[in-house]
């Protein structure tokens, strides 16, 4: 290891969790589900134990239901096939020293009439079509028309967030990351541009944060907090997600869940896969606001890593696509190795191609 990675190797304790790196492996959808279950099978396990040298693995996102569901072939955590494939997932990671998290994920608005339970409308907090696409058998295609949730239908949804977690817990993994950013469900709801409810999830901060937080308390009831984190990213505008203060609506959110002692949160510093500078926002005061950990995520390359461990910006890196072409990542990063390019004709959906087919340095 050259010495100036010191900083990216060192040990970190998340929660009761030790962790031999402060590298993360970011969620990423991947489309390779089984058709049929949206169950994991022994190519994506195979997928994830390539990685496992990573700190930390943080699964693609999975949906907590049908309903949550909005893009097609990604994972579920609900059902006992689910659970059995995650199994595979989690004992594979596990046997190859790894350690890995399950992202819980309701899509809301964020999904396509023919992939909802007896093709009906997606939900929303606000019948107000996103403008965004979604990934069918057929390819990319517009999201269809949501309708708003009526108040008593979020008591259902919550139970949906509990029964996920359990059956998280039933397939081995290490702890959930609640996802919670890039204009999917529970960003929805703390949006005052997609919430224009006026019950008590909508109007002012305290009432739009109410979902997310009764989500992380839904969890929590199943998990110990030291292994729950959360995904946030205040200020990209993924899936047509905007809102007028996002300083102030996520300053209090972030005081909210440090005082529930959550694990860590999971922190998209600009836009998602995009540029970090598109919205004033300070990211180190959101770190310092919150008592867990702070993952950082977006962009990041060896260099900008490093120097955000060594200033206290952040105790952990989030990589993402880097580690869609670099199984061998963490290794890459220690020695300063170039890395492998990203196919991107092979991200979503397919095989082995462009999932499980990357070289590793050896074999390079």
């Amino acid at each position: 290891m050259s010495d100036d990675a010191a900083a990216l190797f060192a040990p970190f304790k998340l929660g009761d969790l030790e962790l031999p790196n402060r590298i993360v492996m970011a969620p990423l959808t991947r489309n390779r589900a089984a058709r049929g279950t949206d169950a994991p099978h022994d190519l994506n396990a195979l997928y994830y134990r390539q990685r496992a040298s990573a700190g930390l693995l943080i699964s693609e996102a999975s949906q907590i239901s049908q309903q949550g569901q909005g893009y097609i072939w990604t994972p579920g955590s609900y059902s006992q096939a689910q659970v059995e494939g995650w199994r595979k997932v989690t004992d594979s990671v596990h046997a190859a020293g790894g350690r890995i998290f399950v992202q819980l994920w309701h899509v809301g608005r964020v999904s396509h009439v023919s992939l909802q339970p007896g093709g009906r409308a997606p939900v929303a907090p606000s019948a107000i079509r996103a403008k965004t696409k979604t990934v069918l058998e057929s390819g990319f295609t517009e999201v269809s028309e949501p309708r708003a949730l009526e108040t008593h239908e979020i008591a259902h949804i919550l139970s949906d967030y509990s029964h996920a977690a359990e059956s998280a817990k039933k397939a081995g993994f290490d702890g959930v990351e609640v996802h919670a950013a890039n204009g999917y469900l529970i960003d929805q709801f703390l949006r005052d541009g997609s919430n224009k409810r006026d019950d008590s999830y909508g109007g002012g901060i305290e009432n739009r944060t109410r979902f997310a937080l009764e989500v992380v308390d839904a969890v929590t009831k199943v998990w110990s907090k030291s292994r729950v984190g959360i995904r946030l990213a205040p200020v990209s505008p993924a899936n047509d997600i905007q809102d007028s203060n996002p300083t102030a609506l996520f300053g209090e959110l972030v005081e909210k869940l440090s005082a529930r002692g959550l694990a860590y949160i999971h922190v998209v510093e600009g836009a998602t896969g995009g540029a970090r500078d598109n919205h004033p926002f300070d990211f180190v005061a959101l770190r310092h606001s919150f008592r867990g950990a702070y993952i950082a995520n977006n962009g990041y390359d060896r260099t900008m890593a490093i120097e955000a461990i060594e200033r206290g910006d952040a105790d952990l890196i989030a990589f993402g696509r880097p580690f869609i072409a670099n199984p061998d990542l963490v290794e890459r990063l220690r020695v300063g190795a170039p890395l492998n390019q990203v196919a991107k004709e092979t991200l979503y959906g397919g095989g082995e191609k462009g999932y499980t087919d990357y070289p590793a340095m050896a074999d390079a």
